[in-house]
């Protein structure tokens, strides 16, 4: 018995020790399989009864009333500031403010968002989140960037030749007939060569996007890690009616 015991004990010994030593795999084959997703795949009852609740969830709170337009806010309304824009760029700064000078102690001076960046229209009627994330579905974050008055001169040209509304804020630009840039004004204040501007923008721009190579000037940024979609979300739920105008912050004068 002791005999069978101790043969027993060997072999499992064996089996252990060789089970252990290292073993090289390599992957031998690889199967892929095309699975179409159209209306002809049947629905996972199961899966569906799981997602269902937080489907609906998700939806109620997209869909729930912030804010009412009394007109259809557009980003095509206006020659170079539309609506769409100057509401965005209107949200950006008096959002964003506040963080930043909170980490700063310094104000934002102006914004700059980009044309572009406008996704949708803004129907009349009730707006909710579900608009500002048809508006703005990019995951873009409102930044800060310490720009010279000599790069906000290049950026005064850059927005003079683009000949698009680039959503901006705290900032006038008025152009001639012959578009020779006028007058510049920061905050109500002629644009100073030697001052060191505090400007909104977002990262996608700050890293060059758009070809606004300007930014890459700046002096100092600071992210606020804050969403322009959020911003706007934050901004619908402060007020009752959304009614941008189109207006005097860029201009170009007929005569």
């Amino acid at each position: 018995m002791g005999l069978k015991i101790q043969h027993f004990v060997t072999i499992v010994t064996f089996i252990v020790f060789f089970s252990c030593k290292d073993s090289k795999i390599e992957l031998s084959k690889i199967r892929g399989k095309e699975v179409l997703i159209d209306s002809v795949l049947a629905n996972n009852a199961q899966i569906e009864d799981f997602v269902t609740p937080y489907r609906n969830r998700v939806n109620e709170v997209l869909d729930s009333t912030l804010a009412f337009a009394p007109f259809t806010i557009s980003k095509s309304d206006g020659e170079l500031n539309t609506t769409a824009g100057n509401l965005m760029a209107d949200v950006v700064l008096s959002e964003a403010n506040p963080i930043y000078k909170s980490r700063t102690g310094n104000n934002i001076d102006f914004v700059l968002l980009n044309h572009g960046g406008i996704r949708s229209i803004i129907s009349k009627g009730t707006i909710s989140s579900r608009t500002a994330y048809e508006v703005m579905p990019f995951e873009n974050t409102i930044v800060v960037a310490e720009l010279s008055g000599k790069s906000v001169q290049e950026m005064v040209n850059y927005l003079r030749d683009s000949g698009r509304a680039h959503p901006v804020a705290g900032l006038q630009i008025i152009l001639d007939a012959q578009n020779n840039v006028k007058s510049v004004k920061v905050q109500g204040k002629p644009l100073n060569d030697t001052e060191t501007y505090h400007v909104a923008t977002s990262n996608y721009l700050l890293n060059g996007g758009d070809r606004m190579g300007f930014f890459k000037d700046a002096v100092n940024s600071v992210n606020t890690d804050y969403l322009i979609r959020n911003a706007m979300i934050d901004y619908f739920k402060k007020v009752d009616t959304v009614a941008p105008k189109v207006d005097d912050r860029f201009i170009k004068l007929k005569n």
